[in-house]
């Protein structure tokens, strides 16, 4: 059974998914809006089609891709457009989307590089691709609750290893690969601890541009905060090392 496998009939995350509060999925949400009304956006891994719905209201044709069934049975009761996918291969033709997305779902998936290119793929010329992920090497920061986040000797080991990575992307780009972490299992369930890939920006940042897209904006925040302090958070490089990944390019 592969990893995306064990989310299938997980009943427990999708329970956890219904209780989201808006402001959680908000930034990534409106940043996914199409700039064109009417126009296409898809979620990847919608869950219980929280953004599909606010996107629809928004007066933009939305749809949704989820690999759990428990997730979309919920899902189809705010739009027909969620459907079952495979976890691999987006079930559309190429450049269909005004603007494609994925939310804290790029660290569960089994074939992280490829899961991007596929992101691009599905995105129409001009059009924005948003990946939103926590940021599994943050030094800086608080409510560390991955066991990867937590501690001076973690912290000082993702420092050590973000700088690797930027290392790695500027001399051997062909060899830069997401690295891999065992999940968590936890009675009950928790989401998150369960993650496989230690994501991060800099190398969201880098499979993204890989694909063929320009990144637009690069933070730390992934929710709505006071635009002073967003401002100051991710004035300068330090926003690498803090809280989320939050990347928005445009595929070229």
């Amino acid at each position: 059974m592969s990893h995306q496998d064990t989310y299938r009939h997980n009943e427990e995350y999708a329970q956890f998914l219904a209780q989201w509060d808006a402001g959680f999925y908000a930034k990534y949400a409106d940043t996914l809006r199409p700039s064109r009304p009417g126009a296409r956006a898809l979620d990847v891994g919608c869950g219980v089609g929280q953004v599909v719905s606010r996107l629809d209201a928004g007066g933009f044709e939305a749809h949704g891709v989820e690999v759990s069934e428990a997730n979309l049975q919920r899902a189809r009761t705010v739009s027909p457009r969620c459907v079952l996918y495979d976890g691999c291969h987006l079930p559309f033709p190429d450049r269909h989307f005004a603007s494609v997305g994925a939310l804290n779902v790029l660290e569960h998936v089994e074939a992280p590089e490829e899961f991007i290119a596929e992101l691009a793929r599905v995105a129409e010329a001009g059009g924005r691709i948003v990946v939103s992920s926590p940021n599994f090497y943050r030094v800086l920061g608080f409510r560390d609750y991955h066991p990867r986040m937590r501690g001076l000797r973690h912290k000082w080991e993702n420092a050590r290893r973000l700088l690797e990575k930027r290392r790695q992307i500027r001399s051997c780009p062909a060899e830069v690969r997401f690295d891999r972490m065992p999940p968590i299992v936890k009675e009950p369930f928790t989401p998150d601890d369960d993650a496989i890939v230690a994501t991060n920006p800099l190398e969201i940042a880098f499979q993204l541009e890989r694909a063929g897209c320009r990144i637009e904006q690069l933070a730390c925040t992934d929710r709505y905060v006071n635009r002073v302090v967003d401002l100051v958070l991710n004035a300068t490089p330090l926003r690498y090392f803090m809280f989320n990944a939050f990347v928005v390019a445009r595929k070229r």
